[in-house]
């Protein structure tokens, strides 16, 4: 297999997993080799167990909107959003230089961004767990 354009899009874990699914639902697409849906199904599961399972577009988008205030590039924002970092150390060692470019406050921020986006309120984690 050959790369053509390498860096032609960047996708996010939750637009990997969205497209796969739906190639995996959609009938009328067969898939004529056995090696692409083992890849398929690979993939879906292991993103399934990923931050990415649950995201949606519109919280990506909240995400997006609160990071503009952050000089990030867009590699940084998508490592942000595919990872979902919980702690300071993680945002450490995946922004460069942070040490420099962020304060402790702005990684605060970020943190609390991130979990604001993407974490389940405490009454959803509750019904789901079935207590």
């Amino acid at each position: 297999m050959e790369v053509l354009n390498s860096c032609s899009a960047l996708l996010s874990n939750y637009e990997v997993l969205d497209m796969l699914q739906s190639m995996k639902s959609n009938k009328k697409q067969k898939m004529t080799q056995n090696q692409l849906a083992t890849i398929t199904y690979q993939t879906i599961r292991y993103l399934e167990d990923t931050p990415c399972k649950k995201q949606t577009p519109e919280k990506i988008r909240k995400y997006l909107e609160a990071m503009k205030s952050f000089n990030l590039t867009k590699s940084e924002k998508l490592t942000l959003l595919n990872i979902c970092p919980k702690t300071a150390l993680e945002i450490q060692l995946i922004i460069e230089d942070s040490e420099e470019r962020l304060s402790n406050e702005e990684v605060e921020s970020l943190l609390e961004i991130i979990q604001n986006c993407f974490e389940e309120p405490l009454e959803e984690q509750e019904e789901e767990e079935g207590c």
